[in-house]
């Protein structure tokens, strides 16, 4: 079997000659590396111009392994043939390395080139090591003797012309200015011989510049890396080059996504074709370019970026307990408030780009500063999380390493249910990067000053810089789509409409089963009353309730209005008997958003229950006022509609954080604040 090894391009900039005076320096041993013990001299031959010079060498290399390990495998040093040809007339070097020790068993070989630059790019090059190569010639030895060269006052060395024959009246050859000097290791192979010629060095240089990198480059631009890592990065690249049709992805964008998969090539590269073939469908290229914001998201989503932090990462703030997360889903829907965050991310990118260049060094990803202050119940609705999950599942694919730091600030007791919600979407990488500070504890030391310079500190937060962000507020519900654009746009969201609509009749109201297993479930519930008004009440009965035939409908006095909805509710039940009642009565109005949730005492069966509310008759001494007349003309006096969501969640996923329920600023229903009294855990509410 063969394993093949492309090691990245490394770039000199010193001239050829002076690489080379430097190269054989380190012959027969050098200490700055200790694992090369020892080489000697097998053979030297050179051509008859002087021009080609064929070194080979015994190379003594020390194991890297335990005493024992080196006993049982019978050696204590390995042993490597090195072959080196200089053509000093093209100005070439090969160094061709292949295993003596082992060779009946495994074959390892290793080729690397050394050739002039035409062209020495400033933009693009990456650091070149193989594996045995590495210890040869690696670039920190080349730069040491070229250091010692001139403190010895060698600073250039003539290239080399064809001698004169004498009587031809042959002179010397005017030869071009010096040149940049660049190592390119070609092909390494183990268990077998190369699978493929070397690269030619000619088509290298002719190529474009992406396939020039330097260690410059890497330190101004990508950071340090490896040198494992920076193999994987140039076959990487290489791989896409060749079989990608579309835009190839800058050289960091495709570090990112090797860092996410801690550089397993084959996991980076699938992850990273998901993501441009993603990027391809839903045009994310030209998003900055060609999406407008709309006024509700200028209005009222409140983030925003803001100077950058102190280690030059751009910084975004978001005061998402100042956010009508719910009204922004109504009035918005999830694709555009996905948009939005694609185009930070995107932003991000940019910015990126632009301290990178800014502060002369690498700067791959963001900072982000959540400010938590007035976070509640309302910000646990349930559609408005799971819209949440899956923007966090698309980021998480798409744009991996691009979080640098998350300061999360002011946390409330509320905080570790949303947590519990969201974290398990969140690489486990990502979630290193997270630091929370509850209360005012950011203030002190350790908090927020380490992170961010203290003359940008937001004023809301206590400092003296103003950030323009909006802030926020509830969106008004005239803004909010209504049922029926609800219901047209279920095909075109991201994800599946998760709301239901459901009328409700004068007489016959609509309820819902739901069975309850275990105590201490969670019943969660939101709905916008459409049309009309309603109650809405919540029973609990030790038996299964039987839905009423049809042909026994008649016996509930419902004149005939069409489909009407089944009663779980018998009417010969007894209340307090066959059923409870486990929340107050709640009246709601025309257009009133209502959520809650309640927390299951008992096992057994539950009913919700919408029910139609007439309004209270005008007495012969008052009169009608408008609205009513006009409510009364708009909504038919036997009919309501509602639209509707519903969850159970398990006890299991909230034990342990549910008495942070009550530190929100919900409202409680008075009948759970009097029933739970014993039992913080026990906790309900209704909010609007």
């Amino acid at each position: 079997m063969v394993q093949e090894y492309q090691s990245p391009v490394r770039v000199y900039k010193h001239p050829f000659e002076l690489i080379m005076a430097a190269y054989v320096r380190r012959f027969p041993k050098c200490p700055l590396i200790p694992v090369f013990v020892d080489s000697e001299m097998i053979s030297e031959n050179q051509s008859e111009d002087g021009s080609v010079l064929v070194t080979e060498r015994r190379c003594t290399i020390d194991v890297d392994a335990p005493r024992l390990l080196k006993r049982i495998a019978g050696v204590d040093y390995l042993y490597f043939i090195q072959k080196n040809t200089l053509n000093r007339r093209e100005r070439t070097l090969r160094i061709e390395v292949h295993n003596e020790t082992f060779s009946n068993r495994v074959l390892v070989q290793e080729c690397c080139n050394y050739t002039v630059s035409l062209t020495c790019p400033v933009d693009n090059h990456i650091n070149p090591r193989s594996h045995l190569i590495q210890l040869l010639q690696g670039k920190e030895i080349i730069e040491y003797y070229l250091r010692e060269l001139e403190e010895e006052g060698v600073t250039y060395i003539p290239r080399w012309t064809p001698p004169v024959v004498s009587g031809t009246g042959s002179t010397r050859l005017q030869l071009a200015p010096i040149s940049a000097a660049r190592a390119i290791p070609v092909n390494s192979a183990k268990d077998g011989l190369h699978s493929k010629d070397p690269a030619c060095p000619t088509e290298l240089v002719a190529g474009s510049p992406d396939d020039k990198l330097d260690a410059d480059y890497i330190r101004r631009y990508l950071g340090d890396l490896t040198p494992l890592q920076e193999s994987c990065l140039i076959r990487l690249r290489q791989w896409l080059q060749e079989t990608h049709k579309g835009k190839i992805p800058k050289d960091q964008h495709v570090l990112r996504f090797l860092r996410a998969r801690d550089f397993n090539l084959d996991k980076a590269r699938e992850l990273l074709c998901q993501s441009l073939t993603w990027r391809k469908q839903h045009q994310v290229d030209f998003l900055l370019d060609t999406w407008e914001r709309p006024q509700v998201l200028h209005d009222y989503y409140t983030g925003g970026w803001h100077h950058h932090d102190r280690d030059g990462r751009p910084l975004y703030v978001l005061r998402l307990g100042q956010m009508d997360t719910k009204g922004l889903v109504r009035a918005l829907g999830e694709e555009a408030l996905l948009r939005q965050v694609l185009s930070i991310n995107e932003e991000g990118l940019r910015r990126c780009e632009e301290n990178t260049r800014v502060f002369g060094r690498p700067i791959s990803c963001w900072t982000c500063l959540v400010d938590l202050e007035g976070l509640n119940m309302r910000h646990l609705w349930r559609p408005g999380i799971k819209a949440l999950l899956r923007i966090i599942e698309v980021v998480e694919a798409n744009y991996p390493e691009t979080l640098g730091r998350l300061l999360i600030l002011r946390a409330p007791r509320v905080f570790p249910v949303l947590w519990t919600l969201v974290s398990p979407l969140i690489d486990e990488n990502t979630r290193k990067k997270f630091l929370v500070y509850a209360g005012n504890d950011y203030q002190g030391p350790g908090g927020l000053v380490d992170y961010i310079n203290k003359e940008i500190i937001p004023d809301f937060l206590g400092g003296d810089c103003m950030c323009d962000i909006p802030e926020g507020g509830m969106v008004p519900k005239c803004l909010y789509r209504t049922a029926e654009e609800l219901e047209s746009e279920e095909n075109r969201l991201l994800t599946d409409s998760i709301y239901k609509s459901a009328s409700i009749f004068k007489g016959a109201p609509y309820e819902m089963l739901i069975e309850i297993t275990e105590a201490s479930s969670v019943i969660t519930w939101d709905f916008d009353v459409c049309k009309g008004d309603v109650i809405f009440n919540i029973y609990h009965s030790k038996r299964a309730p039987q839905p009423a035939r049809k042909d026994t409908l008649g016996a509930h006095g419902i004149a005939s209005l069409g489909a009407v909805n089944a009663q779980l509710i018998d009417r010969s039940w007894v209340l307090g008997q066959d059923y409870s009642m486990v929340e107050k009565a709640l009246p709601c109005r025309e257009g009133e958003s209502v959520q809650g949730s309640h927390i299951t005492r008992w096992p057994g069966f539950y009913i919700l229950q919408w029910r139609f509310h007439s309004s209270p008759a005008c007495t012969a001494s008052s009169l009608p006022r408008v609205d009513d007349v006009l409510a009364s003309l708009q909504v038919p006096s036997h009919k309501c509609k509602i639209m509707y969501y519903t969850e159970v969640l398990a006890s299991h996923d909230f034990r342990g954080s549910m008495t942070s329920l009550e530190s929100c600023q919900s409202s409680f229903s008075q009948l759970s604040a009097a029933t739970t009294s014993s039992n913080q855990s026990h906790a309900s509410s209704i909010s609007r």
